[in-house]
Formats: C-alpha cells, sequence, structure tokens
C-alpha cells in the first residue's frame, strides 16, 4: 500500500483524490490545503489539515497545486529525503527543493472538478530523477487505471504545449463558435456531431490528412465572405491567422 499526502484542492488534486480513493493500492492519508475550506466537504473521509508543520509521514507528496508555488511549497515542507512530485506539464522537476528527492506525476488531461474522469483515459507521464523513485510513482500511476509513459523533460514540455493548442485553444475556438451561432440564433448544439467527428477522425488519420474546409481547398471567395460576415476585429484576426495557417501547411496560394 502506497501512502500519499496531496497538497492543493483545483481540479487535479480532486480529480487524483477520487481516483486514489477507488484504488485497493493506495491510501491517501492527509490532504493539505492552505485553505481548509475548500477541502472540508471530504473531512469525514480523509484527515484534512491547512498546517504544513502537521503533514503525516507518507511515501508520496504530491504538489497538486499552480505552477508559481510548486518551488516555495517544495521550500516550506518540514522534512527531507522524502519523495515530492508536482503535477505540472511545464514547470521542472528541478524546480523542486533539493533537499527532496523529486519527481513528476503529470497527467496528460483535461480537468473539472464537476466533470466525471476515467483515468483509464488519463495517460500519466512520469519522470524522475532518483531511479528508485520510478517503480513507486510507476505503481501509483498505473493504480488509478491509468496508461504510464517514462518521459524526459523536453519531451513534457513539448507534450504540454501541444496540450495548449489541441485544448484550450480548440476550447477558445469552440467558444467563438458558440458566440457566432448565437448572434443569429442558431443552434451551437447542431455543431456537436460535428466535433466530435473531428476528434474521432485523428484517432485513424494525421491532422495533416484530416484537414478540410475553405482555407485547404482554397475557396477565397468563400474565405472573403466568412471574414465579411465576422462582426469582431478579434474574430477577424483569429480566423485570418489560422487560414493562412492552413494555407501555409498545404501550399495554397493565399488571398
Amino acid at each position: 500500500m502506497i501512502s500519499v499526502v496531496i497538497l492543493g484542492a483545483g481540479n487535479v488534486a480532486t480529480h487524483l483524490f477520487k481516483a486514489f480513493s477507488n484504488s485497493n493500492e493506495v491510501s491517501v492519508i492527509q490532504w493539505f490545503n492552505r485553505n481548509i475550506e475548500s477541502i472540508t466537504p471530504y473531512k469525514n473521509v480523509v484527515d484534512i489539515t491547512n498546517d504544513l508543520n502537521a503533514l503525516k509521514d507518507a511515501d508520496v507528496y504530491i504538489l497538486a497545486v499552480s505552477d508559481d508555488v510548486i518551488g516555495a511549497l517544495s521550500s516550506k515542507l518540514p522534512f527531507e529525503n522524502k519523495l515530492v512530485v508536482h503535477t505540472s506539464g511545464s514547470v521542472s522537476v528541478y524546480d523542486i527543493d533539493k533537499k527532496h528527492k523529486r519527481g513528476v506525476l503529470y497527467p496528460l488531461q483535461t480537468f473539472s472538478k464537476n466533470t466525471e474522469m476515467d483515468f483509464a483515459n488519463v495517460p500519466i507521464c512520469i519522470e524522475t530523477i532518483d531511479k528508485k523513485s520510478y517503480p513507486v510513482l510507476k505503481a501509483l500511476a498505473k493504480s488509478t487505471g491509468s496508461p504510464t509513459k517514462r518521459i524526459n523533460s523536453d519531451q513534457r514540455r513539448v507534450l504540454h504545449l501541444a496540450a495548449v493548442f489541441v485544448n484550450n485553444f480548440t476550447n477558445q475556438l469552440y467558444r467563438i463558435g458558440h458566440e457566432i451561432t448565437e448572434s443569429e440564433g442558431a443552434e451551437f448544439d447542431m455543431l456537436k456531431p460535428l466535433i466530435l467527428e473531428t476528434a474521432k477522425k485523428i484517432q485513424d488519420v494525421s491532422p495533416y490528412m484530416a484537414q478540410t474546409g475553405p482555407a485547404k481547398r482554397n475557396d477565397k471567395k468563400t474565405i472573403k465572405k466568412h471574414l465579411k460576415s465576422l462582426e469582431k476585429q478579434q474574430h477577424k484576426d483569429i480566423y485570418q491567422l489560422l487560414t493562412t495557417s492552413i494555407q501555409d501547411t498545404h501550399g495554397r496560394k493565399k488571398l
């Protein structure tokens, strides 16, 4: 049984707690958060605290906190030579204070607190400095049912950067699409089958081969019509930027 203390109360921390709680191989013995009210709803199922000096002895301490505080929080932990890991895609493993055994447990997925998550669909990327720590983190990750992958810092960095494009930026495009449909009272729900089919398609073919649309076809009249229809200059700029990117990728002559 691997004993774990979770520090933080955001989306990732909450989903990790739920996943570990369903495992027979992991015991979350304590949950820390500076604002204890955020984790008070869980006080009957796990020991909670907002006092770093009251942290229990555990096999692994997981810093599921914002990127900017990982280093400072790790240096404040009142012990040393324990396995301390963070869950960030972009923060270096060396940002964790060197008094600890250091590692990364990066779940490559989008998390929202109120959305159920099947960890079978959450690849967990593992990075360690101490080779002896790797089997512990692999067992911890596999206990959730997740596929695991050992990666280095550069691979994790580019995966996180790519994830921003395919997830965060794509979601913002969904939001713009929602605004555009609302402007004429059309139903955004009509686009959901298209969104699902687009995601499904790249399971079998590359994004390059899956590309369709007016920019790929170089339909200049349609592109001009779309640009004229957009009311917000920001939307025009995004449309033009992505159109140019597609044209560059597929060797199309620009407007």
